[in-house]
């Protein structure tokens, strides 16, 4: 049997043995009362990390199933939405957008550079009838940690509602909520929460909610609308809080994670990601390695490495899952090939994975007779 890999990437992540053994308790019901205050706690735990007083939903999907959500249910089709973008899944945002038969207007900046707050203004100018920006946080394509302080304060200036992808920084960089004026903030289970894939998180401000009413129906979809949620929410919130079946055990599993979070501090639990991130990225550099993204906008939670004309960035790849099971990431839209990623999520924080790491990435370099090593610790 192939043995596990340890996962490097810019996420999912290993997460530790006592929130993995929550998923293989007996099934419970997810209604009723022995639900409900494990539910409810699992909301306040994440209100802590989002640092706000918003509503909040989880919503069983992926990340992208609570994006869908934003967009489908604040705004109807033929509406515009600015979708500022600078990788692909910012590119990716404007195509859900489209998906919900609405008008992305695109606001782009050079791959590998940050979002630029008065290209937004400008835009924001220009379509006056666009209610919405839309927004990906941390560019997981190329690493970059667009300035989000500085374009949701844009945003606010123009009196439009923003929504920010924060599935791939939530938990891992400074996002505080509510002192940003961000209206929807969309994360999910499997990145920085350290828990395993299966749930979106969102949280709805009162003017995202004030946008939600101007339509009874946006007649994008039941399932993924956050009107639905609310009305469940409100009305049967006392005992069956979801219109669906939710997925207990990873919502346990979360809810165990959150707890480990509250235990150490958010505050701490932020700082370690940038801790392993500061010695990847020195340790590559010593390496003789060269960082795509410069340090001021570099993301905390993953680094991305341009190829070296020794081997290939996919030689390495499959050489470090093969050879000492780990996997790290290849570069994808017009960077395949051109650079592999790494990611610093859950264990991969950790000394002992690191000096796995450096181990495993000094035999190779080893092997192509490439000089420049150096000791465990990078």
């Amino acid at each position: 049997m192939k043995r596990n890999c340890k996962l490097f990437i810019p996420g999912p992540c290993d997460i530790d043995d006592d929130v993995l053994a929550v998923m293989g308790q007996p099934v419970r019901r997810s209604y009723g009362g022995t639900w409900m205050p494990l539910y409810n706690e699992t909301l306040d735990l994440l209100r802590q990390v989002f640092q706000t007083r918003n509503d909040m939903f989880i919503v069983p999907g992926a990340g992208s199933a609570g994006l869908d959500m934003a967009l489908g249910s604040l705004l109807a089709t033929g509406e515009k939405v600015i979708v500022p973008h600078n990788g692909f899944f910012g590119e990716r945002l404007a195509f859900i957008a489209e998906c919900n038969g609405l008008i992305p207007v695109p606001v782009s900046a050079p791959s590998g550079q940050p979002l630029d707050p008065d290209r937004l203004r400008q835009a924001l100018a220009d379509h006056g009838d666009a209610r919405m920006v839309a927004l990906v946080h941390h560019e997981t394509t190329t690493t970059v940690l667009n300035p989000l302080k500085e374009l949701a304060a844009v945003t606010r200036e123009a009196g439009r509602v923003l929504l920010v992808d924060a599935i791939s920084s939530l938990g891992g960089t400074e996002l505080p909520v509510d002192d940003w004026d961000i209206d929807l903030c969309v994360a999910a289970s499997n990145k920085c929460l350290e828990t395993p894939p299966g749930l979106a998180i969102i949280s709805v401000s009162p003017r995202a909610w004030e946008m939600a009413g101007r339509y009874p129906r946006t007649n994008h979809g039941w399932y993924l609308d956050l009107r639905i949620w609310r009305w469940y929410a409100e009305n049967w919130g006392h005992w069956h809080p979801a219109p669906i079946t939710m997925p207990t055990h990873t919502i346990l599993a979360l809810r165990t994670s959150l707890l480990k979070i509250q235990k150490i501090g958010l505050a701490a639990h932020i700082a370690k990601h940038a801790r392993a991130c500061r010695a990847v990225r020195a340790g590559l550099r010593k390496r003789g390695f060269e960082l795509l993204v410069a340090e001021e906008f570099a993301a905390p939670t993953a680094t991305a490495v341009k190829a070296r004309p020794e081997f290939t960035a996919a030689e390495l790849i499959e050489w470090l899952e093969a050879e000492r099971g780990i996997c790290i990431s290849g570069g994808i839209a017009d960077l395949a090939g051109k650079i592999f990623r790494i990611g610093h999520l859950g264990k991969a924080t950790t000394e002992q994975y690191l000096a796995e790491f450096w181990s495993a990435l000094d035999a190779f370099l080893s092997r192509k007779k490439i000089g420049g090593n150096c000791d465990e610790t990078g």
